[in-house]
């Protein structure tokens, strides 16, 4: 199902004015194939032509959609969000406060840590390289 069609319905009214510009299916392609090739390379994957084939084609979808969704006009008096639904505390429970416990048994993790210093857990270090 192309992105008219999820536009088209109750979710976004008014988007039917765009038309054909919503149909993903025929976008062109921002990222050229040697530059997804490259990035793919870059990121170490290992990938068969199909797989490679089809998140060049997905990835290209994506960036198509987020053109079509820069050129929805919002009006300046719209304030900026971090998420959709507004927090209110009608609509959501009250934010418990933090608060320590401690815990009831901690003899018990502690005895199952391998190294242990003055009830303290030791953790390993992680070995790393280095790039180059």
């Amino acid at each position: 199902m192309c992105l008219q069609s999820h536009l088209n319905s109750d979710i976004l009214p008014g988007m039917e004015d765009f038309g054909d510009e919503l149909d993903m299916s025929n976008s062109k392609q921002e990222i050229s194939r040697e530059t997804f090739d490259h990035l793919v390379e870059l990121a170490a994957l290992e990938l068969g032509e199909e797989e490679s084939e089809y998140l060049h084609t997905q990835l290209n979808n994506q960036l198509s959609s987020i053109h079509v969704l820069e050129a929805i006009e919002i009006p300046e008096n719209v304030p900026a969000a971090s998420h959709g639904v507004p927090y209110t505390t009608d609509s959501s429970p009250a934010l418990r406060s933090d608060e320590w416990e401690a815990c009831p048994d901690s003899d018990a993790i502690i005895e199952q840590s391998p190294v242990v210093v003055d009830r303290y857990i030791i953790v390993p270090d992680i070995p790393h390289t280095t790039l180059e």
